[in-house]
């Protein structure tokens, strides 16, 4: 009878499904996977129901925000690992080799972006919340410039008006860019000491009738490259015409307003307002300023320059792997037979040959003028011995 009975329950098991004997294991263990799967999922939104209903929906606004950014950032790196891998698959040739390490250093770290933060409690600050459309407040030397100089570049724009000079000002622009300049042209802020050009000292490069209209045009020593030097270099090198030009911390624009008035050339100057107005006083001279710092890659096209010169501000001061990153650039805007016009690089003279001098003819550059001379004989100072001046001369390879 017991017998009997289980092979009755064993041939009759599909009645009683889902607990009967009738199914394989098979079966049973997916049906059960199953029901976990559910239960989880049923469990999971009573969960989510709950912290939605406690969490503001501001931060959930932004988590879901946040939630879709990084699924958007997973579906583009995946798209792009299969681009990838279809055009290895399609590639014929294996790869080519990478460069030798001298010659593409490792990016620098990204530089990160400031945070302005202001006490609890305390009123917004007036370059975050501005009316739309109306006139910005005048934070361009307390914000902006500051950083600008920690590398938070480009700055957003702003859909507000920007603050100017006088209308009469435009009135006042001199047609030659060694006339004096006018006061009106700048905006002086309210807490400088100086309110006028002709406070500011003239080594800065403000005293254009006089002490600027001299620089480029006489050579005071060995040191210096003359305007019309470089243009008969220029033609005896093959180099062609000096039609267009990038000055590197040009100050004031000299250089552009010379070699405007000798050959009518294009010189785009970058200039940085470090206590001074340089960038209104290079357009009130008629020359395009750059308001960009050193760090930054140069906003001009690929070969499209003829020759690109690296004034006082590109110096020692500058870290060796950005100095590097900013030669390369130097390179990359200058077309074939450009000229790169090293001026007054200061630095110790231990490290003239080991580091910069190194750094410069990892370019490949043909060397048309090379002079180095202590800083005190050519200032005429009492700088230390170690103290060195150089003044370089080179040609990109027309290849």
């Amino acid at each position: 009878m017991r017998k009997a009975g289980v092979t009755s329950a064993s041939s009759g098991g599909g009645e009683g499904w889902p607990c009967g004997g009738g199914l394989n294991l098979g079966v049973k263990l997916n049906v059960l996977l199953l029901l976990l799967v559910v239960a989880t999922n049923l469990v999971s939104l009573y969960h989510l129901s709950l912290r939605a209903a406690t969490v503001p929906p501001v931060l959930l606004q932004q988590q879901r925000d946040g939630d879709k950014d990084l699924v958007l950032i997973r579906q583009l790196e995946a798209i792009r690992a299969g681009v990838s891998q279809l055009n290895h698959l399609r590639s014929s040739s294996p790869p080519p080799p990478l460069p030798p390490a001298e010659l593409c250093p490792l990016l620098p770290p990204r530089p990160r972006r400031i945070r302005l933060l202001r006490a609890p409690g305390a009123p917004p600050p007036l370059h975050v919340l501005h009316s739309l459309r109306a006139l910005r407040p005048d934070d361009a030397l307390s914000i902006a410039e500051p950083l600008l100089l920690r590398g938070c570049h480009p700055l957003p724009r702003r859909r507000c008006f920007s603050p100017t000079a006088s209308a009469s000002a435009s009135k006042l622009l001199p047609t030659d860019p060694f006339s004096p300049l006018p006061d009106a042209a700048v905006r002086w802020p309210k807490e400088a000491k100086c309110k006028s050009f002709s406070c500011l000292p003239p080594s800065l490069g403000f005293d254009v009738a006089r002490t600027e209209a001299a620089r480029f045009l006489r050579a005071r020593g060995p040191l210096d490259l003359t305007a019309p030097q470089l243009l008969r270099l220029a033609s005896l090198s093959r180099a062609g015409p000096i039609r267009l030009g990038l000055d590197i911390g040009g100050g004031t624009g000299t250089l552009a307003a010379r070699l405007k008035k000798l050959v009518n050339a294009t010189v785009l100057t970058t200039t940085m307002n470090l206590g001074a107005p340089y960038s209104e006083a290079a357009a009130a001279r008629g020359v395009v300023p750059l308001h960009v710092p050193l760090q930054q890659r140069f906003p001009v096209g690929d070969g499209t320059m003829d020759v690109v010169r690296a004034g006082h501000a590109v110096n020692r001061w500058i870290p060796e792997v950005a100095l590097e990153f900013l030669w390369y650039d130097a390179d990359r805007v200058l077309r074939p037979g450009g000229l790169l016009w090293v001026d007054h690089f200061w630095c110790r003279r231990s490290d003239l040959e080991g580091v910069y001098a190194a750094m410069l003819r990892r370019l490949g550059y043909k060397t048309i003028k090379w002079v180095a001379a202590d800083k005190s004989v050519a200032i005429g100072g009492n700088s230390s011995k170690d103290e060195v001046y150089l003044t370089a001369l080179l040609q990109k390879s027309f290849s």
